[in-house]
């Protein structure tokens, strides 16, 4: 019989300390006060409220269970060994390793978590794609950069909510809109904030040059309705239109869709995929509230900065990641150097590696 001593105590320390990023002891006491809240006869006399305790209590509840369900797991492999070695019977072994194997692989994703330590790591995230310098080709490759998110979201059991797009004259999309739905969409999208610029042999030409084209993808995170900041009516342009794009089997055909301008910041956000003007307003003013609070932090953050001075270069150039597909096969990060010659599976939707690279990334550079 193997001897896994070794293995197994180094899952003991894996789980111990997926006891401690957790905050297990801290989850427990929460649980119980939040089944407290949730069991009041008028819990919902409020609504949001009550959906953010229940959200919460979810949540919550699932951390738990999971790491009463890892320290099961742990036991019972334990336990088997010590078995199968006092009785010195082989039989145990596959079994044993095969435990061993599973409890490794499943902490290795767990371990992930341990890298979310920003504010709003645990929220959906409200993400938007532009197309920029590159015309045609660069609306192509917006419209690739949005089905890759997409597509990635999908492999995650994320929902996807499409709010509003905006075609390319030619091929592709100038902008789209979209909400990904999840516990840590936001702290694993942050990292694909940025330009991306891609590399390759152009579709649209008929010399078939090779050409460069940018598009960027930007995200925020949302925020509960009571969160949301209070915004100037008089401060905001509403416009209606005739939605234009393939945005979902609901895009309505009438003057409902929404545009709204911030005057006095500029931002401006569309919502299209909604059954009514009013619905599509609705989701626009969130849309806009979320990114408001995120520019206004930003501008916290640089004012921060500013007063501390800079504590490492971070002007990595305008682009954040390179996709070349000609003359050779390349996905680079340019912060994290992380990368790989798997370009079309990185474009179906293959971005954990690129996640996890830029979470180690923002670990070290927040504590340096």
């Amino acid at each position: 019989m193997k001897d896994f001593s070794e293995e197994i105590a180094d899952l003991a320390r894996r789980v111990a300390d997926a006891h401690k990023y957790l905050r297990i002891d801290e989850a427990r006491t929460r649980l119980v006060e939040l089944e407290e809240q949730a069991s009041a006869p008028d819990l919902w006399d409020d609504a949001d409220r009550a959906r953010q305790v229940t959200s919460e209590m979810s949540s919550v509840r699932d951390d738990v269970e999971l790491i009463d369900e890892l320290d099961r797991r742990l036991s019972d492999v334990q336990t088997l060994h010590e078995l199968a070695r006092d009785e010195d019977d082989d039989s145990f072994e596959a079994e044993v390793a095969e435990s061993v194997t599973r409890l490794a692989r499943d902490l290795d994703k767990l371990e992930l978590r341990a890298l979310f330590s920003g504010e709003h790591d645990e929220r959906d995230a409200i993400c938007e794609v532009h197309s920029g310098a590159g015309g045609t080709d660069a609306q192509d490759w917006a419209q690739m950069l949005l089905r890759m998110v997409r597509r990635w979201a999908e492999t995650k059991g994320f929902e996807v909510e499409v709010d509003e797009i905006q075609e390319g004259q030619e091929a592709g999309i100038t902008s789209a809109t979209f909400i990904v739905k999840g516990r840590y969409a936001y702290g694993m999208l942050e990292g694909e904030r940025g330009v991306h610029r891609l590399i390759r042999i152009s579709p649209f030409d008929g010399n078939a040059r090779r050409q460069t084209a940018f598009a960027s993808v930007d995200c925020v995170p949302a925020l509960e309705q009571a969160e949301l900041p209070e915004i100037d009516q008089s401060d905001l342009r509403i416009d209606t239109y005739r939605s234009s794009g393939a945005g979902g089997q609901h895009v309505n055909v009438t003057d409902s869709a929404v545009r709204i301008t911030h005057l006095s910041t500029g931002v401006v956000v569309s919502c299209q995929n909604e059954r009514s003007q009013l619905q599509n307003r609705a989701k626009a003013m969130q849309i806009l509230a979320a990114r408001l609070a995120e520019r206004r932090r930003e501008e916290q953050r640089r004012e921060l900065e500013r007063l501390s001075g800079d504590k490492q270069d971070v002007a990595f150039g305008n682009q954040i990641r390179t996709y070349t597909l000609a003359p050779y096969q390349l996905v680079k990060d340019e912060r994290t150097r992380y990368e790989t010659g798997n370009v079309q599976a990185v474009l179906d939707g293959d971005l954990d590696g690129f996640i996890e690279a830029y979470l180690h990334w923002r670990r070290a550079r927040n504590s340096s």
